[in-house]
């Protein structure tokens, strides 16, 4: 994980791209619980079966698309990882941006969600969401 923390305005910034990343994966991870179905039922249908005779090319299509989509998702989590974003839950498409002046604080932001308007601490979590208030919004980068 990124040791990089954010000024609200970068984390806006960052939104469009971010939002992009996240649906992808969201895609991703929703078409590989559509494949474990499809494996299940296959499983199913051989032990009901007593066994079968299975249609290889196409499981074997299934299990390659499996592996690709599964390696995407990884992918691109681990680019929203290298950005310093912390991806909380991919169901409701939830992203923490630590925060520049305090790195217990995070600035929250939930797909859906027209900005940043949120932020909690690292203990309460997203239960704690509180409103950006000014002592938050104003703070700039501080020069090196």
């Amino acid at each position: 994980m990124s040791d990089r923390t954010f000024t609200l305005d970068e984390a806006q910034e960052l939104l469009p791209v971010l939002e992009s990343l996240l649906r992808s994966v969201m895609e991703g991870k929703s078409r590989l619980e559509e494949l474990e179905a499809e494996f299940d039922a296959l499983k199913a249908k051989i032990l009901m079966s007593g066994g079968m005779l299975l249609n290889v090319p196409l499981v074997a299509a299934q299990r390659n698309e499996r592996e690709k989509v599964l390696q995407q998702v990884k992918d691109t989590l681990a680019e929203i990882d290298s950005i310093g974003v912390q991806v909380k839950d991919l169901d409701t498409g939830l992203l923490d941006f630590p925060w520049v002046d305090d790195p217990e604080v995070l600035l929250c932001w939930k797909l859906g969600e027209e900005k940043i308007a949120y932020w909690h601490n690292t203990i309460d979590g997203f239960r704690g969401r509180k409103p950006i208030d000014e002592r938050i919004a104003k703070v700039k980068r501080k020069p090196m």
